[in-house]
């Protein structure tokens, strides 16, 4: 009975939380409202960010070779809503793997959520991307495959949504291409036929976004 009153209480408290940073934001964009069209922070809209239709439009669709990413905006075209963990991991993927603009995310999801709400879906981008009031530092960043094997350990969200990886044993539906021919045989898929290859590198691409915010911040620091 003990159990199951905390258990309760805090799911009160997370749920009265989110009702805390919704209006927060909202104070945040009447008190800012060119967080409309650029950062918070304003020397991050000097950051280099990639234009990359191919990898932006691969994001979209949810083929992205990034399983928990795939589930997550697979989710959203199929209804219209998913889970705020995935909503954190798709953005950061999509900012800090692809380094593309938040802006482009922030608009896709807008006209994809059944929930939308501006200030709290820019709120969530900008933090994602690290420009925002109360952004995650830039150095930060989602580790998708550590993501999806804390939050999704045994796969099922990831199966339902990504139909090709169903079949899957837990043990390799968080990195599926690094399945061997004998492995891809067993689960009847083909990586980079049936289930694309990962579009970018992760680590390669920490590196890259480290040093392009480090040269904004860099630049800022020197100024001062």
């Amino acid at each position: 009975m003990i159990v199951e009153m905390n258990k309760r209480r805090m799911k009160c408290k997370r749920g009265i939380n989110e009702l805390l940073w919704r209006e927060f934001y909202y104070h945040i964009t009447f008190s800012n409202p060119q967080i409309a069209y650029s950062s918070f922070k304003v020397e991050y809209d000097n950051v280099q960010w990639n234009v990359n239709e191919g990898q932006f439009n691969a994001w979209c669709e949810g083929k992205t070779g990034y399983p928990i990413v795939d589930a997550g905006m697979r989710q959203l075209k199929e209804e219209g809503w998913m889970h705020n963990r995935v909503r954190m991991i798709t953005a950061m993927f999509l900012t800090k793997d692809l380094l593309i603009d938040w802006r482009l995310g922030e608009k896709y999801f807008a006209g994809h959520l059944i929930d939308l709400d501006f200030s709290s879906n820019n709120g969530g981008w900008q933090w994602s991307a690290s420009t925002g009031v109360d952004a995650q530092p830039y150095f930060r960043i989602f580790n998708p495959y550590l993501q999806s094997k804390k939050f999704d350990a045994e796969g099922n969200y990831i199966k339902k949504y990504v139909k090709e990886l169903k079949e899957v044993a837990a043990e390799h539906i968080h990195e599926p291409n690094k399945m061997d021919a004998e492995l891809q045989k067993k689960y009847g898929l083909k990586i980079g036929k049936d289930y694309p290859f990962p579009i970018v590198d992760h680590m390669k691409a920490k590196d890259e976004v480290l040093k392009r915010f480090g040269n904004v911040t860099g630049k800022i620091q020197a100024e001062l």
